[in-house]
């Protein structure tokens, strides 16, 4: 007997056990007859899965959007990167042919989809298609297809494939994926390491989870528990009904495996990305047009919150939406339409998903101020990446006045403020650190304040002013822009001699 089966035998003693204790053994029956059954919407669905191989000639290699620096086929590296381990954890894991050689690896990706409609769409990821020369999908009855990539979304990570065939093909029902609640049962069907037809189940383990990637801020992600691995992208997650809730896309691992925890995109916003690809050939976002980061406990001090929930705005375009609603830095962002905010990072998916055009209410609190602010959404330009930043651009602890703060500034020169584009009578440029204060935030020489505690300040004696008054424990609150970003800093003035 091998060392796998006699780990899982014990692991069935230490259940046995655990049922006996104080417990007539016949009493785990009726819990076992109560765990669903999912054959029924295996037989029906399976045959509207497709196995997908995307190839690329010549030089060309098969793509990953998260990860290209590794030897694993479709872009996932082999081993943790460790000079970037929080953005690497997130890995695209579609490509993995069974033993493939050195060069099937560099020029074939594998993954998962699924047929939408009987005249041939079928859904998949764009990462799983990203860049190849040729696409082709193979059905449960054996039959390979050619395809063709209508269009495709890297932000929110979704492909329209078609392909030509005699006859009409099976195709999923779509869900709502709106409806989920964490804990109900859910079930995946792909193509895991090139094993066609895997059927994997587990539980919704939470929704709404935005894993504040930037290469994907826009989608808010539905997390599970059922064991995927490379080669499920694409794929469908069904509920019990058999209808399809979400796209299998991504897990969370330091190995490239499975670990417990895997992330499907919205069948909804799939569904909308579709839609706007067949109707307009793209897919547009909603923009606000500003900068956001999560409030801090300094901001909630300084700022006189309840909590720590909300967006802080720290900066808005010139001429954007959120400019012409009269948005200003220090603004906190506490719901949109109706529906909360509790970091940063909720903001850009309801935002992105809003048409252009339409008429949003955020909900924001200014100068401790509760009030709701109508703003019509813009669009985002689709040859730049968001404008609206999710991620968290503050720096480390810092508030407070002049020397007590650490710090000395002076007056913009005519240049440097240009080159900023600033105004006349914006901001001071920080000379000096001086202070352990300002040197944990992380503040420099070079870098422009540009509001003291909510006022514009335009010189180095309005800054003085603004900050005379503070008293040690004080916390003060600098809008402060290094290079092309803006964030708030909290500076606490030190109790005693500024070490």
């Amino acid at each position: 007997m091998n060392r796998f089966t006699l780990r899982t035998l014990s692991c069935g003693v230490l259940i046995s056990l655990a049922l006996a204790g104080g417990v007539q053994a016949q009493s785990a029956a009726p819990a076992l007859s109560s765990l669903p059954d999912f054959t029924g919407i295996v037989q029906k669905n399976a045959p509207a899965v497709v196995h997908v191989e995307a190839k690329y000639n010549g030089k060309k290699t098969a793509k990953g959007r998260a990860g290209q620096r590794g030897g694993m086929p479709g872009g996932m590296p082999d081993t943790p990167d460790d000079d970037d381990p929080q953005m690497e954890m997130f890995r695209r894991f579609f490509g993995m042919p069974m033993m493939p050689s050195p060069e099937d690896q560099q020029h074939t990706s594998l993954g998962s989809g699924f047929i939408l409609s009987n005249d041939g769409y079928i859904l998949t990821n764009t990462h799983v298609v990203d860049g190849a020369d040729t696409v082709t999908v193979r059905l449960q009855d054996r039959r390979t297809l050619t395809a063709k990539v209508v269009g495709s979304d890297p932000q929110y990570d979704i492909a329209l494939l078609k392909v030509d065939a005699k006859g009409n093909l099976p195709a999923v029902t779509v869900g709502d994926s709106r409806s989920l609640k964490p804990g109900q049962w859910v079930l995946a069907i792909g193509s895991p390491f090139g094993f066609d037809y895997t059927v994997t189940q587990g539980i919704v383990s939470a929704v709404g989870r935005n894993l504040g990637s930037q290469d994907q801020p826009y989608t808010s992600f539905i997390q599970t528990d059922v064991p995927i691995n490379p080669g499920n992208s694409g794929g469908p997650l069904f509920d019990l009904q058999g209808r399809v809730v979400g796209v299998n896309s991504q897990i969370y691992s330091n190995t490239g495996g499975y670990q417990g925890v895997a992330f499907s995109i919205p069948i909804d916003v799939a569904m909308n990305v579709v839609k706007q690809i067949k109707e307009k050939g793209y897919v547009s976002r909603g923009q606000l047009g500003v900068m956001v980061q999560p409030v801090s406990d300094d901001m909630v001090k300084a700022l006189k919150l309840d909590n720590a929930s909300g967006a802080a705005v720290t900066q808005v375009t010139p001429g954007s939406a959120a400019e012409k609603a009269g948005l200003h830095p220090g603004d906190v962002i506490t719901a949109y339409n109706g529906q909360s905010i509790n970091s940063s990072v909720d903001l850009p998916p309801l935002v992105g998903q809003t048409p252009p055009g339409s008429k949003s209410t955020l909900t924001i609190l200014r100068d401790g101020k509760k009030q709701d602010v109508s703003v019509t959404v813009g669009e985002m330009p689709r040859d730049k990446n968001a404008v609206l930043a999710s991620g968290d651009t503050e720096k480390p602890a810092a508030r407070s006045g002049a020397t007590a703060l650490g710090l000395s500034v002076q007056d913009l020169d005519s240049e440097t403020r240009q080159q900023m584009s600033l105004k006349q009578g914006e901001g001071v440029v920080i000379r000096n650190i001086t202070g352990s204060v300002a040197a944990r935030a992380g503040l420099q020489p070079g870098d422009v304040i540009l509001m003291v505690n909510q006022k514009k300040v335009g010189s180095a004696a309005a800054f003085r002013e603004a900050t005379k008054d503070a008293k040690p424990g004080d916390t003060v609150l600098l809008l402060v822009r290094h290079g092309d970003q803006s964030g708030f800093i909290g500076l606490t003035v030190p109790g005693g001699k500024d070490e």
